[in-house]
């Protein structure tokens, strides 16, 4: 599967200021990738770093603001290092001198709350030795935490360092799985239904298509890619006929006319969505478009920071036309990235999440679970247009074979 930067493995680095921090980064990096200072408060924003770790492969270090930092700025950069931690697969707390206290049992509170499991550095062990005190203290918090004595001066504690993320960040944050593994087997021929229209860049596809004929590729199938005016014709031509037909969200109506209903028919954003996104809770939030009433709020979550054309995908046209199928009166915000919210989520009625193309799972899950904590139905932008549409069932279908009951999510 290709990755970007972005759907890479998240570690990120907390503690107080003048930790050393960013000597860690400098010192797994084996290279001056991070500015290094005596004065506290060196690192002001979440700095993002990629490097290859043997074992994970690459993945992205997150070097963040002392969680102990003062003054009105100070409190911003605070809130942006504790925005961070749900985006992380791992995070490594840093202390040194044999502190621990409140501002680290608080930022423990955030790793539990967030699910994000994490390892202790106690880092400047060539100058003062880590206690028995300070680690009793440590593991009064969690019997098995993890703490690694660490010297970024000497590079001492780098390779049981090494060990340690190989050992605590979970599999599935660098191993992804598949998107249409299951769905298809050795030879098979998935038709790819991709438009080339205003929103398609110059002279490429758009990443989900992309990771879907790679994915194909991967799994010794046979990727066949026209446009939605070829479709109709090379449909009636082809064989053997597709095991598998993906297509745009955007033309999911149109599509359904055109592939027999014996073919399996889905989108990539709905491809996505089971593959890192929340699918379950997808599957339980879309119905509830059909519940919204006048005045309800809609948040609507894209992924990527990206120029808005006059007809946005996710800005245009599903509001559009979920106005149109509600036929109520529905705000919306859209927040782009991984921006903060600009309400509180309880006034949301239903969240829409976009693919995630450019996201790890554990970015969506974290991006979705203040939503879901507070019992907010949640989607997806492929899933809630095929309810739009009407043709919901059919483009899910492919995906509840796994469940118990699939008769719960139609």
């Amino acid at each position: 599967m290709i990755k970007g930067k972005e759907s890479r493995p998240h570690i990120g680095i907390f503690g107080r200021r003048n930790q050393g921090k960013s000597s860690i980064i400098n010192a797994l990096a084996s290279q001056e990738i991070a500015i290094v200072s005596d004065q506290a408060g060196t690192t002001t924003d979440p700095v993002k770093k990629t490097i290859e770790i043997h074992g994970i492969g690459p993945v992205v270090l997150i070097d963040t603001a002392g969680a102990d930092d003062t003054g009105e700025l100070g409190i911003k950069r605070v809130s942006r290092t504790l925005d961070v931690i749900s985006q992380c697969d791992l995070a490594l707390l840093v202390i040194s001198h044999n502190q621990f206290g409140g501002k680290e049992i608080e930022l423990l509170d955030h790793f539990n709350n967030d699910s994000v499991p994490y390892l202790i550095i106690h880092n400047k062990n060539d100058l003062e030795v880590l206690t028995d005190a300070t680690q009793k203290l440590i593991l009064a918090c969690n019997p098995k935490t993890s703490i690694i004595d660490f010297s970024a001066l000497r590079h001492e504690g780098v390779e049981e360092l090494i060990r340690a993320l190989q050992h605590a960040i979970p599999e599935t944050a660098y191993r992804s799985t598949s998107m249409v593994g299951d769905l298809i087997k050795y030879g098979d021929t998935v038709l790819l239904i991709t438009p080339i229209d205003i929103e398609a860049p110059e002279g490429r596809l758009i990443l989900p298509q992309v990771q879907a004929i790679r994915d194909i590729l991967d799994n010794d199938g046979i990727a066949v890619v026209c446009k939605e005016k070829e479709t109709d014709s090379f449909i009636r031509r082809m064989n053997p006929k597709p095991a598998l037909a993906i297509t745009d969200s955007q033309i999911f109506l149109k599509t359904d006319a055109m592939i027999p209903p014996h073919i399996p028919l889905t989108s990539f954003s709905i491809l996505l969505a089971r593959q890192k996104g929340d699918f379950t809770n997808y599957l339980q939030g879309t119905p509830h478009i059909d519940k919204l009433l006048d005045n309800d709020c809609i948040l609507i979550l894209e992924s990527c920071t990206h120029h808005v054309s006059c007809d946005d995908i996710g800005r245009m046209k599903i509001p559009r036309w979920l106005s149109t199928f509600s036929g109520k009166k529905l705000s919306y915000d859209v927040v782009s990235g991984l921006d903060r919210l600009p309400r509180p989520i309880t006034e949301y009625a239903l969240v829409i999440q976009c693919g995630g193309c450019v996201l790890t799972r554990r970015q969506i899950i974290g991006r979705l679970k203040p939503a879901v904590d507070a019992g907010i139905p949640v989607t997806n932008y492929g899933m809630a247009i095929a309810w739009i549409q009407g043709i919901y069932n059919r483009a899910v279908a492919p995906f509840l074979k796994e469940i118990a009951d699939p008769t719960d999510y139609l």
